[in-house]
């Protein structure tokens, strides 16, 4: 039986998806579907080419490109991009990239409230939860707000192909710590449980596939699958001492946010699993393995994905600093989140060490 049918409540806000080969043709449809007439497209630096690309085939209905999203979406680029989307009488957003540019989105329309198509590029499911976060003064605060959900969310394999194996891996193991988490959060229900699973199957799966033949386009949307329903699990239960962590390390040491979900993430299943041994069980079935955290931290050493925060720039003088910040408002964990358990967590994790 799962989760021993406990008592629970299900309130899952959804976005549509458009999903397939060939869906980002359907771009200007959806945008005019949204009640679009002057979209500003979102991208990082990086990724600018394609926000041209999709600027040029929205036509007459885009008001102009914003392609400066950086990581964890800074409280100053914030406001650069809200106050562009004004002048420009923006009535949309279309984020096109990975979980930075969504983000930046969402930073938009907690303001604003402009709907939001996104296009993810990657494997982060940030584009189907309600969950924000802007850094500032060197601390990431995250939210909840359902006008940040965005309305729409158009998955195309093709636009994966350029993801360079080195990103694809990080990104695939991000959202499997959003299905992880959803295994053990303490408002989960039955169908989460369902989606959490399917996901780690799929990308446990689909990850190894596109690291070996990065043309592989039915890897490719295997792994969106299971990203959406990733995404799909962290939009609807609460979080624990995994992202608690990631976001600690990432805003506060600016430590790259996929890299730090994949490096932090065996180590955070280890720190629950006495407290939670039927998520372990049903984790460690979706990855085909007998133990959930050696078969993560397996599963991102053959992805060629870093396993140690020495690997991604972490100082070790920090490892003190980040138990201190990540005990502080704790997010709810199956164990108790205390200084002295973390502190190892995190110093298991920079060494890189098995769990």
């Amino acid at each position: 039986m799962i989760q021993s049918m406990r008592k629970f409540t299900f309130d899952q806000a959804a976005s549509r998806v458009v999903f397939g080969v060939d869906a980002f043709d359907t771009l200007a449809d959806e945008v005019k579907l949204l009640g679009g007439k002057r979209a500003l497209v979102l991208s990082t630096p990086e990724q600018e080419g394609i926000a041209l690309e999709a600027s040029r085939r929205l036509g007459a209905i885009a008001s102009g490109v914003f392609p400066r999203a950086v990581m964890h979406v800074p409280i100053e680029t914030a406001r650069e991009a809200r106050e562009t989307a004004r002048r420009l009488n923006a009535d949309c957003c279309v984020a096109v990239g990975g979980g930075s540019t969504i983000g930046l989105g969402k930073a938009i329309a907690l303001e604003s409230g402009l709907p939001i198509l996104a296009v993810p590029t990657t494997y982060a499911g940030s584009e189907v939860t309600p969950i924000y976060g802007l850094t500032e003064d060197g601390l990431k605060k995250t939210g909840r707000d359902r006008k940040v959900l965005p309305k729409t969310v158009i998955y195309d394999p093709k636009l994966t192909l350029t993801l360079p194996p080195k990103i694809a891996g990080p990104s695939g193991m991000n959202a499997i710590a959003h299905c992880i988490e959803g295994l053990y959060a303490p408002d989960g229900n039955p169908i989460m449980t369902l989606f959490a699973a399917e996901g780690i199957r799929a990308l446990a799966q689909a990850l190894p596939r596109v690291i070996r033949a990065p043309e592989d386009i039915d890897a490719r949307a295997e792994a969106l699958y299971g990203a959406w329903l990733s995404g799909i699990v962290l939009g609807a239960v609460s979080i624990g001492i995994h992202h608690k962590l990631c976001h600690t390390l990432g805003g506060t040491f600016n430590l790259p946010h996929a890299e730090v979900h994949t490096v932090i993430l065996p180590h955070a299943a280890r720190f629950n699993a006495e407290t939670a041994p039927e998520a372990m069980r049903i984790a460690a079935n979706a990855l085909g393995v007998d133990d959930a955290p050696r078969g993560l931290y397996d599963l991102a050493q053959s992805v060629g994905a870093p396993i140690a925060l020495k690997q991604i720039g972490m100082p070790a003088h920090g490892l003190e600093r980040a138990a201190e910040l990540a005990t502080q408002n704790p997010y709810a964990n199956p164990r108790p989140v205390e200084y002295n358990g973390v502190l190892e967590l995190l110093r298991n994790a920079y060494a890189g060490a098995r769990p």
